[in-house]
This record gives structure tokens, sequence and C-alpha cells, in this order.
């Protein structure tokens, strides 16, 4: 069996450190910050990047460079015989739908995965691709589980604040307007390849419950009688974000769940204050 490699983007919330911990590899995403070019959990941390969403810099996200990309893929088929890219999904990003075209170039040994998925789904893609790996599976096999998987998970994210969503043309002026004023909340969704709307409601509380509601009847009715993975993302504070947990915990008291700070590129277009709930589908033996 051959030695393969996996490496993600930083969406899936893998810092380059737990990736060294876990024997993975990530990419950088890359963002332009008043005209400068930086890079994700390597030129540009968590703190800095709030800190000038704050202040209002012009921020807009990036792609990685054709080159950064293959120059990874050829150092790691140094070491190994096929590596596996799992990069966010295509509908949030052409990222991917480049890397498939790079990897053409590889005769084979490269595998991008369309994987439909972003931040803590993103994550437990990568997972499930690492413990498939251990159980001796090939490159294909791995990457046939993870498609047909691919659009078996949910995310629903709350925001602090309409700014965000009107800044990238999601919402209109006179509509972010009304909705401050009025405490309006926009729910919203990932299920594959879209953010979409899903609900609005009037405070966090109205919000939170709506996403734990949505969260249960996917559980019971899509997910039903299948195991699934619940997790937790965020862009609110660390204080934030564990009240965030216990009401999850008292919803759903038989589950584990893993929380991880939503990547950057979702926290452009929502800003800080964030709070999400999703859940993706255990892998079947």
């Amino acid at each position: 069996m051959g030695k393969i490699a996996i490496v993600t983007d930083s969406n899936s919330g893998i810092t380059q450190e737990e990736a060294k911990s876990l024997g993975i590899f990530v990419v950088p995403m890359p963002f332009y910050i008043d005209g400068e070019l930086y890079y994700e959990d390597i030129t540009l941390s968590q703190a800095e990047f709030y800190e000038k969403l704050k202040a209002d810099a012009d921020i807009s996200t990036s792609q990685p460079s054709p080159g950064d990309v293959m120059e990874i893929w050829e150092e790691l088929l140094e070491s190994y015989d096929e590596v596996i890219h799992i990069p966010m999904s295509s509908g949030l990003s052409s990222s991917c739908e480049n890397a498939m075209m790079l990897s053409r170039e590889f005769e084979g040994k490269v595998h991008v995965v369309d994987n439909q998925r972003i931040s803590v789904t993103q994550r437990q893609s990568v997972t499930d691709a690492m413990a498939m790996r251990e159980k001796g599976m090939s490159a294909d096999e791995i990457v046939d589980v993870l498609m047909r998987e691919r659009l078996e998970a949910s995310i629903y994210i709350t925001v602090d604040t309409l700014k965000y969503l009107k800044k990238g043309g999601r919402i209109t002026p006179a509509a972010a307007a009304i909705g401050t004023v009025l405490n309006l909340k926009p729910v919203l969704q990932i299920q594959g390849d879209k953010l979409d709307a899903f609900a609005k409601v009037r405070g966090w509380k109205a919000a939170k419950k709506t996403m734990l509601d949505a969260m249960e009847k996917d559980i019971k009715t899509r997910f039903a009688g299948e195991k699934v993975h619940l997790e937790a993302a965020y862009t609110c504070s660390e204080e934030e974000k564990d009240k965030w947990l216990e009401e999850i915990r008292k919803r759903f008291p038989d589950y584990e769940i893993v929380s991880g700070r939503l990547s950057l590129s979702v926290a452009c277009h929502i800003g800080a204050g964030a709070m999400a709930i999703a859940c993706s589908k255990y892998i079947e033996e």
C-alpha cells in the first residue's frame, strides 16, 4: 500500500501547529488587507484579523496561487506516493476547481476532493480521511467515500451584526438598517455548496433556539437512524462560545461536541460575534 499525504486548507480551522501533530498539511488561505497580502496562520493570526476587521480595513479573500499549491504537492510526492487534497467547498470558492485543474498535471498522483464543506465539517472530512488511511484504504477508496458523503452535513449560523452581510451585498442597506433597529438576527445555512438565508428572527435568544431546533430536526429527519458528529463554530468571544456550547449540551446531552473557530474566509462575510452549530454523518464502516 502506497503512502498517502492528506492536505487541506486553513478554511478547515486546522492550524499549522495542529497539522504537524496530526501528520497532515494545511495550505494557508491568502487575504488582502488594505492592499497588503497576508496568509492565514502564517503572517495573519485570528487576533490580528479581527483587529483589522474592527478597524474597518479593506479586507478581501483570495485563493492560493497555483505555484504555491503545486509546490506543496511536488514536495510531498518526494516522500509520499499519492496526495489527497481536501479544499473548501467549490460553491464557496474557486480554489477547489483550480486545484482540480492543476492536479491533472500530476498523472493521477494527486486527488482533489470537492467535498462541499467548510470549517468544522471540512475538518471532520480530514479526520475521516486520516482514519480511512490508517485502516489501509487506498487513495481512490478514500476519495470515493468522501465524495459519497460530501452532502451529509449541515451548518446553521447566526451573526451579531448585519454590517458585513450588507457590505458583501447579501442584504440591501435598507434591509440592514431596518434589521438593526428591530434587532433582527438572520439565521444562515450551509448545506453543500451555498451560504443561504434560513430564517429571520428577533434577538439572540430566538436565533439560538432557531438553530437548535433546525439541528434537532435534521438529526431526527434527514439523519434519522444515522449517527452524527455534532459540532459548534464561532467568531464570538471565548466566554460567549462557552455559553453557546452549554446551550448545545443541554439540548443534545448524549453528544460529544467538537468546537472550533469559523475560518477567516467565512468571518470576512459575517464579522465577529457569530455562532454556529453543525453536524456531519459518521462514515459507515
